[in-house]
């Protein structure tokens, strides 16, 4: 067992840490076995990635009628949108009212005129480190769906995914993959890293999808044991 697969069986035997003097609507929006913290934990497999932005490009391909390498000059051209989402991570952390600046996802495709083949229903997304992580399209195409640049009106930093990152804010937060480098366009689904080994494949955080085979696994409190901001 690599020391990736073991990270799912760590956190179904960690401790759940509690949440007091919740508002009671702070508790409709914290998902079941979630810890609220006012602090950004710092997770990621390997080290921080170091990127040029003179050759750093964004690869859409699949399927798709025309693939396309994308500069981040071209994404800062873009329009341009500010969401405030909680964001949920499948270690226990949740926390609130998270604000993001990127570019839509769908408005990447339609202002690029990328034209998706109609069988395609998923996508590999391809981050620094050689992570991937597969997310339905639909899921892809909401309003608050980023590819974001900037976290609480500064850059992102590079622990947090400078210079692009995805934020899937009602999916666990390792589906908002950093440094990404990749949209793959799939007929079929395929697994990417987390859910190759012993995570949900689809992540939802109030259906506590944390583990393939489980539908209430216990989560692990290691963040605490993390960096954070």
């Amino acid at each position: 067992m690599t020391g990736s697969s073991k990270k799912a069986d760590r956190i179904k035997a960690s401790k759940t840490p509690l949440t007091h003097n919740l508002s009671a609507e702070q508790a409709k929006r914290l998902p079941p076995g979630q810890f609220l913290t006012d602090k950004f934990p710092i997770l990621h497999e390997g080290d921080v990635p170091e990127i040029d932005l003179n050759t750093w490009r964004l690869r859409i391909f699949g399927a798709v009628e025309q693939e396309q390498d994308i500069s981040f000059e071209q994404i800062m051209d873009l329009p341009r949108v500010e969401i405030t989402d909680d964001i949920h991570c499948v270690t226990r952390w949740s926390k609130f009212d998270t604000r993001w600046e990127g570019v839509r996802f769908r408005d990447l495709l339609e202002q690029l005129g990328i034209h998706v083949q109609p069988e395609a229903m998923h996508v590999m997304v391809h981050g620094g480190n050689a992570y991937e992580t597969n997310v339905p399209l639909a899921d892809l195409m909401g309003d608050h769906v980023l590819l974001a640049y900037h976290y609480d009106g500064k850059p992102l930093t590079p622990k947090h995914g400078w210079p692009l990152r995805l934020v899937v804010p009602h999916l666990y937060f390792w589906k908002s993959a950093k440094w990404i480098e990749g949209l793959e366009f799939m007929t079929a689904d395929r697994p990417g890293f987390w859910e190759q080994n012993g995570f949900h494949n689809v992540a939802d955080p109030f259906r506590e999808e944390r583990f393939s085979g489980e539908a209430l696994p216990i989560p692990e409190d290691e963040w605490t044991k993390k960096e954070y901001d």
